[in-house]
């Protein structure tokens, strides 16, 4: 058997308080603090997508407007760490992205190409990283 209990807010006392009360200024201490890291001449970070098949890592950069001579990568045991710099002007903006690999793989075959501001790399994964059918006796 069920029992119907019925709620009732609380009546509006002096002591009652939005739960509203404060938001705007903590958005605006949100914003403020976030936009306050990206002082001109700070780093800014590059938009990566990683995508796996049976035996590569493709992993695409988008760098719209870098020349090719500015764009820097590195390969160091299992960490990709790719810096750039684009020229507005006056203005030099520096970009950054480093990122682990979940995977070991064939450094020497490793393969980069920039089109239209994309970065374009092909891991091969190494042997060791990849799947193997195990047959059951």
């Amino acid at each position: 058997m069920y029992r119907l209990i019925r709620y009732s807010q609380p009546l509006a006392t002096s002591a009652y308080r939005s739960p509203w009360t404060g938001f705007d200024r903590e958005i605006n201490s949100l914003f403020a603090s976030a936009l306050a890291d990206q002082a001109p001449d700070a780093p800014r970070s590059i938009p990566v997508s990683v995508h796996e098949d049976k035996d590569n890592l493709q992993v695409s950069a988008e760098l719209p407007g870098v020349d090719r001579a500015d764009i820097n990568l590195e390969l160091l045991d299992d960490t990709i760490s790719l810096t750039a710099t684009r020229k507005q002007g006056e203005q030099v903006l520096n970009f950054e992205r480093s990122f682990s690999l979940p995977y070991a793989v064939q450094t020497d075959k490793v393969t980069a190409t920039y089109e239209n501001g994309i970065l374009r790399l092909t891991l091969p994964k190494a042997e060791v990283a990849k799947p193997r059918k195990i047959a059951i006796a």
